[in-house]
């Protein structure tokens, strides 16, 4: 039994020795002569098909600040050298062997669309070269692409990214630069400019998805690539590149938890300062304080949100309905407060606002008035007490002594209806407030849920009942 063991062993090894002295001997052979800066094509005016497709492995960062989108992707490189075929039989049945790209040529692929990275791919990895000619490459890369950011809708935002690769020195007559899908649209012809026309090829699934780490910020809803062959009239040649799309939609726990709810919250204050009695005296710190606690918040959304001056953002728009809401709440407090404190010896309330407060209003707002006497009611009153008992006539039939505290007596009731009078005024008057509270407390509210939901639900994300692809969907996404 151990010499058996011994012996595989001794087999093997032996195998791995020729397998070992089949490649160095395959690789010498292949790179003899062989020239890296030069096309490998048989004739110049040849044109070398490069099949070009990448594998979506992290969405690492999306800057909205710098609009920049970092990408954690493999790109896979697919392409014939005429040069580096073999047959397989005189080296061992090796049919594929890995080379360094140092050593080959390679497409000078690079990333136009490049933001703060390198434009071509700097890892030097090994290629896997097969005996009929074909080969793979597939080096990492983080790329750093510009993606111009649409932030009209944060937090509740959808975003197309694009990620656009084309080689550097050729043109579409040397190199043309196909998508690694097959399965690729009809062209589409465009007409840009006099001088520029366009034949665009689509894809509709352009991105491998089979290795993608979902991202914690945002969802991945589309992933179309397509080939745009540019012809200008100043060349006969085409000009080809690729664009990979990327529809991302940003997830909305954390803002709708962390923005959107205080954010409610301290616009449903501004609103309660209404229904505060205006005798409590707290109207106007409360909304005072409402006001500093949205600045505060203010300060730290700043930080967050987007800096642009070409739209606001949602969430701008929000934050500048409350803050417009809060002001009026206290600038009408104030005025509030002014009603309710006037008394007659001030202001006199005119016949207008007497009936537009005191009797219109009130029906339609459900405000019912205890039953106190009106002004007329007490002037009337008072005149009948005094034409009955002291007329003029039964007044001198009276002695001295009597006249003196009946005279008394009036003076007491002439300032018992003053006070009476100036009351029912003042009355009058915490009245009148109390019925712009209740109008001013209706019509907050009504603003208030109007333009929450007017300006929130106007993003178009919300209604977007599009699933995410991730790693639940790989089985429906391209794999190389």
């Amino acid at each position: 039994m151990i010499r058996a063991c011994y012996f595989i062993l001794i087999v093997q090894s032996l195998d791995q020795v020729l397998t070992d002295r089949y490649s160095a001997s395959l690789l010498e052979d292949l790179l003899k002569d062989y020239d890296s800066v030069v096309r490998p094509v048989e004739n110049p005016n040849d044109n070398l098909k490069v099949f070009l497709g990448i594998k979506l492995s992290q969405i690492a960062d999306i800057d909205e600040r710098n609009q920049i989108m970092t990408t954690n992707v493999w790109i896979r490189h697919e392409w014939t050298d005429y040069k580096l075929k073999w047959e397989p039989e005189k080296y061992g049945n090796i049919t594929k062997i890995k080379i360094p790209t140092s050593k080959i040529w390679t497409a000078d692929v690079v990333l136009y669309n490049n933001a703060d990275g390198d434009y071509h791919v700097s890892t030097q990895t090994k290629a896997t070269v097969h005996y009929d000619g074909r080969i793979i490459w597939e080096p990492p890369m983080i790329y750093k692409s510009y993606c111009s950011i649409n932030i009209e809708y944060y937090p509740f935002d959808i975003q197309d990214c694009y990620m656009k690769f084309g080689t550097w020195t050729f043109n579409g007559g040397l190199i043309d630069l196909e998508h690694l899908n097959k399965s690729q649209s009809d062209p589409i012809n465009y007409k840009l400019t006099h001088e520029v026309s366009t034949q665009i090829y689509t894809v509709e699934t352009g991105i491998d998805m089979s290795d993608y780490y979902e991202s914690v910020e945002w969802d991945i809803l589309s992933i179309p690539a397509q080939k745009n062959v540019k012809y200008y009239d100043c060349c006969i040649e085409p000009f080809v590149d690729i664009h990979f799309n990327i529809t991302l939609r940003r997830k909305t726990l954390f803002y709708t938890v962390n923005l959107i709810i205080p954010c409610v919250n301290i616009s449903f204050l501004s609103v309660l300062v209404f229904y505060l009695p205006s005798s409590s005296g707290e109207k106007i710190t409360l909304g005072i304080y409402v006001l500093v606690a949205l600045l505060v918040f203010y300060l730290l959304l700043i930080e967050l949100i987007p800096p642009t001056s070409l739209v606001i953002p949602l969430l701008g728009k929000y934050l500048l309905f409350t803050l417009i809401l809060v002001n009026l709440s206290i600038l009408l407090s104030i005025f509030i407060l002014n009603l309710h404190h006037r008394n007659p010896k001030t202001h006199k309330m005119p016949l207008w606002m007497r009936n537009l407060l005191l009797e219109v209003l009130p029906k339609y707002l459900f405000i019912k008035r205890p039953n106190v006497l009106s002004l007329m009611d007490v002037d009337e009153k008072v005149m009948e007490v005094r034409n009955d008992q002291f007329g003029k006539n039964e007044f001198e039939k009276y002695p001295g002594n009597i006249k003196s505290a009946l005279l008394g007596m009036n003076y007491i009731q002439e300032k018992m209806r003053q006070n009476k009078i100036e009351t029912k005024e003042a009355d009058d008057w915490k009245y009148a407030a109390m019925v712009v509270d209740r109008l001013l407390l209706v019509i907050f509210s009504v603003t208030f849920f109007v333009g929450t939901f007017g300006i929130l639900l106007k993003a178009p994300s919300i209604y977007d009942s599009r699933l995410p692809i991730g790693k639940q969907h790989k089985q429906e996404t391209l794999t190389f």
